[in-house]
This record gives C-alpha cells, structure tokens and sequence, in this order.
C-alpha cells in the first residue's frame, strides 16, 4: 500500500507492570486503561536477512548476544510481544502463505494459529486472552478476532471494503481500524471489542490511516491527507476536535507512531529537510526539534523503548542498522553490526502507533 513503509520491524519485550482494575461493593468497575512503566529489564526482537531467510531474532537492551528464534527459511515479521513478555505472536510466509503463529519468548512452542494463509498483523488484547487480526479468507480483508490459543475466530466486521489497522484500546475494550466502506476513501472507525457499534471517526475528504492511541485512551492520533499532503492529527477517543500536529508542506507520514509512556512526547519521520529524518515534538504539536541531522542517510520507524529511549532504523552506514538514542537525540547507538539489514518486526505491546509492517 502506498503509504506503508518499506521496512520490516521491531518487537520489544519489556517486563512491565500492569494497572489493576477495581471493583465496587456488587459491581465490577471499567476496565482500565494498562499504562506501561519504564523499566531496563526487556529484550529487542528483530527481524533479519543474515542467515538467507528474513527470520527473528533477539538481543539484549544495548545490543548485545542476539540469538535466532525462528529457522525455516521463507521470512517471518511482525512480532508483538503480550505486556507480561511471555510469548510473541508473529506472522509466518515461509510457504507463500501468511499465517499467525505464536511462540515462548526465547523462541521455543512454536504453534501455528491460522492455517487460512491470508492472514496478517495480529496484535494482542492488553489481557493477552485475544488475537485481533487482518484476513481474506472471506475473500476481502476484514477484522477478526480469536483466542489466545488460534481457537474461535470470529469475524468482526462484514463488509465488501477493506479493512485493515485493527489496534485495541489500551483498556481492551474498543478497537480502531482503517476502512474504506465509505466511498472508497479510507477512514478511521471505532467499534466495542466483540464488533458492535461500528462507527466512521473520520468522515471527511481526504484519506486517514494508521491510528494509535494515547497511553491513557483518551485520544487517537492518526495519518492524513485532508490538508492536500500527509500530516499527523490527534483527536478525541470519540473522533471530535481534529487536531493538525505537524502543519508543514513536507511528509510528515511516513513509519510508526508511538507516544511516549507518559503521553508527553511524539516522535516522527520528516522529510522536511530533504531526506527522511527522526523529528521529535510535544503531543499537542509544540517545538519540533529534528534528532538525527544525517543528510547523507535514512532513517525511519522511530518507537519508544521501555527504557526511555528512542528506537529506529537508519541506512547511516550503508545497511540497514537498528540505532537507539536519548529523546534529546544524544546517546546515540549502533545496536546491530551485521552487513546484512536488520530491520523492525514491531514495537512493545504499548503500540499506540504500530503500523502495518511487511
């Protein structure tokens, strides 16, 4: 699709701590929203073509002993991790086939969840209970949902358009998604985790992609082209009040989005200094400040590790490396020395930008 960026990406494990929900005298409260906690203690995972297939791998915070979790050739992406880092759900194409698998952290109890061969972009309920994910199988990409286990898969949204970027709210309850049943534009919707009360977030000209949500649910950033180029905007959960946050005539839409933990921070991809670079601003739009000033080079898919740093991707040496940095843009380091491209599978499961990456 023409607005995906053409790199893979990064899964990051992280031991995280989860918010409680609490309950009243006979009633059960509102689930809440699962903030994660900065913390040192998580692993990398990656995907790489050094060994001939594009397989995943891990490696520690700073880069250090990567090990290869999957060996079957063909090429696996998109790996997410559940919030407590016990297992990574991914996709597997190693027979021209896309299906969701799942696997312990250290890459043992490899299990195939889907056998349909049209599936993609599985992401885990903040529970862990559930899998939402993209299919044909129907014969047009819809919205589906199954257990943790591949068992149950339902389907959630019944169109003749296409659906795509289902990601849960942080509070597990509602998930947003991309659909094009409006006139063919694509659009942001909103609907409650078992499919009901689909609704269009986004119904203007132009096209709006890749939601992510805040930290604390409360407002949905998104992609889009209503100003004549692509911007990034921020809205409320319920789609009002759409906000331009970056307002300049570059592209300013390119790779994944997340917020920082604290919802205070975004960084973003740019070209507004003739070639892709790292750009960090406040979440309402406020000082842009460019982090990388490499003219020579690439770089993309900035994300948020659970320490605090910023993670990306960057062609700087002539391959693709993964780089991580301070939010101020010190602290800069090569992660990956392999002349081979390592590249993103996704992010941590806090993926309040994670965008479609194959």
């Amino acid at each position: 699709m023409k607005r995906m960026s053409l790199w893979g990406g990064v899964a990051i494990m992280a031991g995280l701590l989860i918010s409680g929900c609490g309950q009243m005298a006979g009633m059960t409260a509102k689930p809440k929203a699962i903030i994660p906690q900065e913390t040192n203690d998580f692993k990398i995972y990656f995907s790489s073509n050094r060994t001939g297939g594009r397989e995943l791998f891990r490696m520690d915070a700073d880069g250090e002993h990567p090990i290869r979790l999957t060996n079957s050739g063909g090429s696996k992406y998109f790996a997410v991790v559940t919030l407590d880092g016990s297992r990574v759900v991914y996709v597997n194409n190693d027979q021209g086939k896309r299906d969701i698998y799942s696997m312990a952290a250290d890459g043992t109890d490899q299990r195939q969840l889907t056998r349909a061969g049209t599936d993609d972009f599985p992401r885990w309920s903040p529970d862990k209970k559930k899998i939402v994910f993209i299919s044909a199988r129907d014969g047009n990409r819809e919205v589906y949902v199954m257990n943790a286990d591949g068992s149950d898969p339902t389907r959630l949204t019944r169109t003749e358009a296409e659906e795509s970027d289902a990601k849960w709210s942080p509070d597990g309850t509602q998930i947003a998604f991309v659909s094009t049943r409006a006139g063919g534009d694509e659009d942001i919707y909103l609907m409650n985790a078992d499919g009901s009360g689909q609704r269009n977030l986004t119904d203007t000209a132009g096209l709006d992609w890749n939601p992510f949500w805040s930290p604390d649910g409360t407002r949905i950033g998104f992609v889009s082209t209503r100003d004549g180029n692509r911007e990034i905007y921020a809205m409320n959960a319920d789609g009002s009040h759409p906000t331009n946050l970056t307002r300049n005539p570059a592209d300013d839409g390119s790779g994944m989005f997340t917020w920082s933990m604290d919802g205070r921070y975004l960084p973003f991809v740019t070209t507004r200094d003739g070639n892709r670079e790292i750009y960090i601003m406040n979440s309402d739009g406020s000082i842009p400040k460019n982090l990388t000033r490499t003219p020579n080079a690439e770089e993309d898919d900035p994300v948020w590790l659970p320490d605090g740093r910023i993670l990306f991707v960057g062609n700087r040496e002539g391959n693709w490396d993964l780089f991580a940095m301070n939010r101020d843009g010190s602290g800069l380091v090569n992660l990956t020395h392999d002349p081979a491209d390592d590249m993103r599978s996704v992010v941590l499961y806090n993926e309040s930008g994670l965008d479609r990456k194959n």
